[in-house]
């Protein structure tokens, strides 16, 4: 089931490279720090994930100023991700969700990708944006069906500013 408006939001411990090496967030811990935006996307070094946080990291200033964290997460691993930040300018804090357990907890993985394309593989995360409120409540959910569709980042705004 996908997790929806009012929902209290799935914990999960995900990787991320950072300067030492893996590392390792828990949402748990990092909620009342500030409001949490978690972008979901299929794949790294794709061209629509690439757009999406390439443009959320040109525009961090606005999340930001809305009291927002932003944390992208796809199911590929922290090296991958590590590789494609610098490789695209990618500044966002990336989690590597390789076993596709906040996937499957969101409630957002595919049966299969893109079987028209070939790529039958289960459990890829759709592209999902989730505003999580201070006190770990979800306060915007959009879950796209179609990869190259992106969230509505004005309404993701819209939603920031209201909590």
């Amino acid at each position: 089931m996908t997790i929806k408006v009012g929902d209290k939001a799935p914990d999960f411990t995900l990787v991320t490279l950072g300067e030492n090496g893996p590392e390792t967030i828990t949402l748990s811990e990092v909620i009342g720090e500030s409001n949490i935006l978690l972008l979901f996307v299929p794949m790294a070094f794709t061209g629509g994930c690439t757009r999406e946080f390439c443009d959320i990291s040109k525009n961090i200033s606005v999340y930001e100023g809305l009291n927002a964290k932003v944390l992208g997460i796809s199911g590929d691993n922290p090296f991958a991700n590590a590789e494609w930040a610098t490789k695209e300018g990618i500044t966002i804090t990336l989690l590597s969700d390789y076993e596709h357990k906040a996937t499957a907890d969101y409630g957002i993985a595919y049966e299969s990708f893109l079987p028209e394309k070939n790529l039958i593989m289960g459990g890829v995360p759709k592209r999902s944006a989730f505003v999580i409120d201070k006190a770990g409540i979800v306060q915007y959910a959009e879950v796209l069906e179609v990869p190259s569709d992106m969230p509505s980042f004005d309404a993701i705004q819209e939603c920031l500013k209201d909590i």
